[in-house]
């Protein structure tokens, strides 16, 4: 039986991290030409009115849901955001009650088994920068993170590899789990 190339690529962690920058670089390599790339959309969203952070309301994480869903759609994916992103930022959010937060997980998490591996990016060592989209408040980012440390366990991916270091050091990772 022939191997199956891993195709769908999904990076998760938490915010200013490296992620888009690592899938920049990665889309740049011979091995992604084929691919479907996936970056950060938050700025064309706020513009949109749709409130991200702290902020983050039941109609925009279903828009962020959406945006993954779509992603999976393609055979081919290489993105700086998953399912498990969303949910953190979900459980997260101040303004959407607990119970719409449940259903919103459960839906999301149908979609993670469409994911063939999934990269999770340590943040140690990585300093927040101000895109002037995201916050800057180190302990949110902290709680984003503990939040998808906590759903990578409770709903696993097919396969999970922790990487970190320079973004040099996680390319040379990822190329050696692929």
């Amino acid at each position: 039986m022939e191997k199956r190339k891993t195709n769908r690529i999904g990076l998760t962690g938490t915010m200013s991290i490296g992620k888009s920058t690592l899938v920049n670089e990665l889309a740049k390599l011979p091995q992604f030409k084929d691919y479907y790339i996936a970056t950060e959309r938050s700025k064309y969203l706020r513009d949109l009115g749709i409130p991200l952070n702290e902020d983050s309301t039941v109609r925009g994480q279903i828009i962020f849901m959406a945006e993954r869903a779509s992603e999976l759609l393609n055979e081919n994916l290489l993105c700086d955001r998953t399912v498990w992103d969303i949910c953190s930022f979900t459980f997260s959010s101040k303004s959407i009650e607990w119970s719409d937060k449940f259903k919103l997980v459960d839906a999301a998490m149908t979609l993670k088994d469409y994911y063939d591996i999934v990269f999770y990016i340590d943040p140690e060592g990585t300093t927040i920068e101000d895109n002037n989209v995201r916050t800057t408040d180190s302990e949110y980012r902290d709680k984003i993170n503990g939040g998808i440390l906590m759903l990578l366990e409770d709903f696993p991916p097919k396969k999970l590899i922790k990487i970190k270091g320079s973004t040099e050091d996680r390319i040379e990772k990822i190329l050696s789990c692929l």
